[in-house]
């Protein structure tokens, strides 16, 4: 009959080296207090950390993390990412965050969750998704 060949799915989970290389690119500024970044949208999920004037210290991504795909929008995807930041928050010394969230993907809750479990004091919550007021320009009636 032959050899049955076994293939191994790749893609299917966060990858750990990466992981481990987002951990060790941690910059030495010391932080009191920060801003959480949160973009969620319907392909991916980007999570950051800037200081109190808007400067971006460290950030990760779902598609930084090893995931490709329909898998860097999930929740799951997204609470991997917002562990990871909080990570890189507690070796930068942080306590306390104001969160911004932007966009609508499934991972704008996980990722808040997930960041959230780590100990962190939320000052207050923001949510900056843009709603158009009018939208674009309407078309024109077909003419038949």
């Amino acid at each position: 009959m032959g050899k049955k060949r076994i293939i191994k799915k790749s893609g299917s989970s966060m990858n750990q080296g990466l992981r481990d290389r987002a951990l060790s690119r941690i910059p030495k500024k010391k932080l009191q207090s920060g801003v959480l970044n949160i973009h969620a949208t319907y392909n991916n999920t980007k999570v950051s950390i800037a200081d109190e004037k808007g400067n971006v210290v460290v950030w990760a991504s779902a598609g930084s993390l090893g995931f490709s795909g329909a898998k860097k929008s999930t929740p799951f995807a997204a609470a991997k990412v917002g562990e990871l930041i909080a990570e890189k928050a507690e070796m930068m010394g942080l306590k306390e965050v104001k969160a911004v969230i932007k966009g609508v993907g499934s991972g704008r809750e996980s990722a808040l969750r997930a960041f959230l479990t780590k100990g962190f004091k939320v000052n207050e919550i923001v949510d900056a998704t843009p709603i158009p007021h009018n939208g674009p320009r309407r078309r024109r009636p077909r003419r038949i």
